[in-house]
């Protein structure tokens, strides 16, 4: 898609991440403060308190919820919602959305797709339906591209055998786009960030550095066409995988990086996690980009939101920042070995003030 330059009349390529502050998952509010915004939603930590290192609440046990029928809510800040429907069967629920990661419209609805989506399959579900959610300048981008976005996250969510019905558009200052997303899950196989267990390996099912390279992208122009195809890649087979293997704790891997995604599902379950830095995998040019600088806000602010959790060993800044670099739409993060996907770790017994140590 080209626009048509106002003092010179030539055809300039649009560029959609000039018009975002931020890009993709890197653009979420800082997980300190959206914690901090949902506090006062949550119960009183006193009989949590009472449960043993990496013991959970089963069904029905969930702490000051209205019903007990949500069976996953706000407590831990899980991936999506879960309601107990009373007929053996339970429906997920989640809505994820943000603003261009990438230049190509098609592109950008692709990988927003897959992101929304990435969400059921976190929590061992299988999409049924999707909302469109839009945020159009109408009076700066042509209509066209962003039917590009909406045709791109079709074709994604065709892929994944979910239904698109409609959603919901503004007007707004920047381009949004996401989709909220309902689909089902067996209420006794979810896989939830609360249930680690000491012992149990944890692997990783899609390589880090999509953040940094997306920075250098919006930054320079340079399209990275490995780093679109694993974005826009749905993590339906990883899920599938997981509860294969028996899997019972699992998220996925965004805007908080490996670290705070990690930091949470340890903090969540009562343990400590170990990663092994060198069994990480990370994509092509991603370390030269982050040597080069190209390391966003985002990035950092994760960082320093685990610092206080971390036992970095011997790690160096390069690579804790590579760690926590924000990942949009990325893999699946599984207590549980999964075949053909690196193990990066393992759970412990918790170690006090530590949620998170490097080896």
């Amino acid at each position: 898609m080209t626009t048509v330059g106002p003092a010179t009349g030539s055809a300039a390529p649009v560029r959609l991440t000039g018009y975002a502050r931020g890009g993709g998952c890197a653009c979420k509010i800082p997980p300190g403060e959206l914690e901090a915004m949902v506090a006062g939603l949550l119960p009183p930590p006193s009989a949590a308190q009472a449960l043993s290192p990496g013991q959970t609440m089963g069904p029905g046990q969930a702490l000051g919820r209205d019903e007990d029928r949500l069976l996953v809510g706000l407590d831990d800040g899980d991936d999506a919602a879960v309601v107990r429907t009373g007929d053996g069967t339970a429906v997920v629920s989640t809505a994820d959305f943000f603003t261009p990661v990438v230049d190509d419209a098609r592109d950008w609805g692709r990988i927003a797709a897959a992101n929304a989506l990435s969400d059921v399959y976190a929590m061992g579900g299988r999409p049924l339906v999707g909302l469109n959610l839009l945020g159009w300048p109408r009076d700066v981008l042509p209509a066209e591209l962003a039917g590009e976005v909406l045709a791109g996250a079709l074709d994604v969510a065709r892929a994944a055998g979910c239904l698109v019905g409609g959603g919901h558009s503004i007007d707004s200052p920047e381009p949004l786009y996401g989709m909220a997303v309902t689909g089902l899950v067996d209420p006794d196989r979810l896989l939830r960030n609360d249930a680690g267990r000491p012992g149990v390996p944890l692997t990783l099912t899609k390589p880090l550095g999509v953040g940094i390279l997306n920075n250098r992208h919006k930054r320079t122009g340079e399209v990275f066409a490995h780093a679109v195809a694993v974005m826009a890649a749905l993590n339906d087979r990883a899920s599938a995988a997981a509860l294969e293997a028996g899997a019972v704790c699992a998220t996925d891997v965004t805007g908080f990086g490996l670290l705070g995604h990690l930091h949470k599902l340890a903090r969540a379950s009562r343990v400590t996690a170990v990663v092994d830095a060198a069994a990480v995998p990370v994509l092509d040019g991603a370390r030269e980009s982050l040597r080069a600088g190209y390391v966003s806000g985002g990035t950092r602010r994760n960082l320093d939101w685990v610092r206080p959790h971390l036992d970095a060993g011997r790690a160096g800044e390069d690579q804790l920042q590579l760690l926590a670099d924000a990942q949009t739409s990325g893999g699946l993060l599984v207590a549980g070995e999964i075949p053909g996907h690196p193990v990066i770790g393992e759970l412990v017994p918790a170690v006090a003030g530590t949620t998170l140590v490097i080896r």
